[in-house]
């Protein structure tokens, strides 16, 4: 395996080189795959000790992304590295070739299945307990970000509701190691490859775009079908995911039907949201065989702020649903459906409201006395009644499809 890649004739009778040129010039980019072992897991050759000589002729044909796979990995007399020095061998090459031929280096997507969190100091996060330790869940991805700016985070994925909804689950806790100096990678999209209904493949494609991951599309877009091939042009989604401002991904505000923090490869995080250039955006994910509404208090989202009222956006439906006071609910959302909006400041919020808080419990005035609903609970009130009252002055608005969208305080 010294003498480098042979041609393949048959398949690709013109060359590797003429191939991207023909497709550049259609204004695509090229990616190519590739193993950090002798063999990649289809049993062509791999990279392993000649990731430089790789490396160039990848470049020379014109690659612009090599994604790099963990199978036929030499016994540890042979490697005698850690799967750290194991990729930032390539790591190194892609950083070489780019200073040889000054060009921009080759995006170098790393693919370990996620048996290893590059930093956590445990090699199974699932095994040593990472879900549920809070210090783990901080240092896992970053140090994996400096070999590779793209990384695949799990297995592999498959076109079926369990398998989103493990993928999610799993990089819940990974959200915080995603920005601009890299990506996590939650595998190719399954849209149109049957297995999924479609609002699954919505909820499929609203979750990987948010968290920011790679969008590669897994399907014969030959055979493609409108209704997926729209999913997949949704402009708004993709502009968000393609951000040139906010490089962080959505991260949950709440578990919803479990506890916070809690590992459940079934049922999920349910509330999501994450800062954009142009506010905040939200994911509301059923994970639930049956229809169900959900509901949440706008501050729990540490990007919304209090005392002001935020315009409502649906980024399926494209409508404007008029202003969000405090609360805000998403009715009947499909089995495993999913609602997506932004949320834009617009300015303070209707004055007279009672409580005065959004969180009423945690208030107290500045002598540090309970205020507002907390005072009159004390006192022996009646807050019930003027609560109901006051939520009855925001009327509910309209959404998209069995999802509609209600607003009260």
């Amino acid at each position: 395996m010294t003498l480098g890649f042979r041609k393949d004739r048959v398949r690709f009778k013109n060359g590797m080189k003429k191939l991207n040129h023909q497709i550049h010039a259609l204004g695509f980019k090229t990616g190519i795959y590739g193993d950090s072992g002798w063999f990649t897991c289809g049993g062509y050759p791999g990279s392993w000790g000649n990731e430089l000589r790789d490396l160039r002729t990848f470049a020379n044909w014109g690659f612009d992304y090599l994604k790099y796979d963990n199978c036929a990995i030499p016994y540890d007399s042979i490697t005698r590295t850690g799967i750290v020095g194991k990729y930032q061998r390539m790591a190194d090459a892609v950083k070489q070739v780019a200073t040889e031929t000054r060009r921009t280096p080759i995006a170098f997507s790393l693919c370990e299945w996620g048996l290893a969190r590059f930093g956590s100091g445990v090699l199974n996060l699932d095994r040593a307990g990472g879900y549920g330790n809070r210090s783990l869940r901080k240092s896992v991805s970053r140090k994996l970000m400096v070999v590779s700016s793209i990384s695949q985070t799990t297995g592999d994925i498959a076109p079926q509701w369990e398998s989103l909804a493990f993928i999610i689950n799993f990089n819940s806790f990974l959200t915080q190691a995603t920005d601009f100096y890299g990506r996590n990678d939650l595998d190719m999209l399954q849209l149109g490859n049957g297995g999924l209904t479609y609002e699954e493949a919505k909820s499929h494609f609203t979750a990987w775009a948010l968290m920011k991951s790679p969008l590669l599309i897994g399907t014969n877009l030959s055979s493609i079908t409108p209704d997926i091939l729209d999913i997949l042009k949704n402009k708004e989604i993709l502009d968000i995911n393609q951000d040139p401002v906010v490089g962080k991904s959505i991260s949950p505000f709440r578990w919803g039907i479990n506890p916070d923090w809690t590992s459940n490869s079934t049922h999920p995080a349910q509330y999501w949201s994450g800062p954009t250039r142009d506010g905040t955006v939200i994911m509301l994910l059923n994970t639930l065989e049956e229809p169900a509404s959900m509901t949440f208090n706008l501050t729990e989202s540490p990007w919304i702020n209090a005392g002001r009222q935020y315009s409502v956006r649906d980024l399926w439906t494209h409508t404007d649903n008029g202003t969000a006071v405090r609360n805000f609910t998403a009715h009947e959302i499909p089995p495993h459906g999913v609602v997506a909006l932004l949320l834009k400041d617009a300015g303070d919020e209707p004055t007279g409201l009672f409580p005065e808080c959004s969180v009423w419990w945690q208030c107290t005035d500045k002598n540090g006395a309970n205020s507002g609903a907390a005072a009159q609970i004390s006192s022996g009130k009646p807050l019930l009644p003027q609560l109901l009252h006051q939520m009855g002055n925001f009327p509910e608005a309209g959404g998209v499809g069995n999802a509609k969208h209600e607003f009260t305080t």
